[in-house]
């Protein structure tokens, strides 16, 4: 097998890569943080200057963002919304407990080399060619035909703009930590039997967490930090309005003040943005246009998930359903 040699040196552009192996970051995607808000707003998503700032420099610094924060505040919303809004693919490499290189990186289709091999002895076999040595065997099933690209490499690898979402990364272990971070502070793969994969241009990466365990010291020096907590008042409100159709002003602000209300409660899992949105398109098929305790109480459901939560904000609606 001939010796691997480094792969995309040079980009289709043409473009060489830096003296560290990076390749240049590209054309800017964004002209200005109010750039990036008004972007973020046309497509649903309402972005504060402090989120659409980290956006703007992860895009002229070309690093890679760690958005940290509870359980639906709008973190992997946030990378989405940035891929439409640049035209960008999205890839999504979804974290979980064992997750793994050939999960993350590639592996080999293993199937479709044994039938290659097969098939090449069974040529052998009917004389209609010699028997092939290993070495010939070797090139033929370690190729491109045969590799199966997982997320790392495909967003490594594309020739077109690329948002990576590397989503729940606290939920890997600390091994795939290390190589997600060696993946990210080089942007290269190397496959032993094919060479190096580098970019050949930069993807936008985003990573989230939802802090249920502490990220290493290295990965977060690599990365721009996010803090996303729940929405102000204000800013949920703006966006059950922006995102359920249909919904009146004072719905919408009794819908965003109940929640905030709930939210201060000792709850096992505290209501999400999506939750809101969820209960308050619930109260406009339900025909409501002003909640009150009975009507708060029955769907309760659709924002809570614990028994225990559920008993607890009754207690609380009961007395007062609308504000604290």
């Amino acid at each position: 097998m001939t010796a691997p040699q480094p792969i995309g040196a040079a980009g289709s552009s043409g473009r060489l890569l830096d003296p560290l192996g990076f390749p240049e970051p590209g054309e800017p995607k964004f002209a200005s943080v109010t750039d990036v808000r008004r972007r973020l707003a046309d497509v649903g998503y309402l972005a504060d200057d402090g989120i659409a700032g980290v956006v703007h420099l992860a895009d002229r610094l070309a690093k890679p963002v760690l958005v940290e924060g509870p359980a639906g505040t709008g973190k992997t919303e946030l990378a989405k919304s940035v891929a439409r809004i640049t035209g960008s693919r999205l890839i999504r490499l979804q974290c979980y407990e064992g997750l793994d290189e050939s999960k993350a990186l590639y592996e080999w289709n293993y199937k479709k080399q044994l039938l290659r091999i097969q098939a090449q002895r069974v040529v052998a076999d009917d004389g209609a060619a010699g028997t092939p040595s290993w070495h010939d065997l070797e090139d033929d099933i370690f190729s491109e035909e045969f590799l199966l690209a997982r997320p790392l490499l495909e967003a490594i690898r594309s020739p077109e703009p690329v948002v990576l979402l590397i989503d729940e990364v606290d939920r890997v272990e600390l091994e795939t930590e290390a190589l997600l971070l060696e993946v990210l502070s080089e942007y290269q793969v190397s496959i032993p039997e094919l060479g190096t994969v580098r970019a050949d241009r930069l993807p936008l990466v985003f990573l989230t967490s939802n802090n249920t365990r502490e990220l290493s010291e290295a990965l977060k020096r690599r990365c721009l930090y996010l803090h996303l907590d729940y929405p102000s008042l204000e800013r949920e409100r703006d966006i059950v309005r922006r995102r359920v159709p249909g919904i009146t002003d004072e719905l919408a602000d009794q819908v965003a003040r109940i929640v905030r209300s709930l939210r201060s409660l000792e709850l096992k899992k505290h209501p999400s943005v999506s939750e809101t949105l969820d209960w308050a398109r619930t109260l406009v098929v339900l025909g409501v246009e002003s909640i009150d305790a009975e009507q708060a109480t029955a769907t309760l459901h659709v924002l809570l998930k614990y028994r225990s939560d559920l008993e607890r904000a009754t207690k609380e609606l009961a007395s007062v359903p609308a504000e604290r």
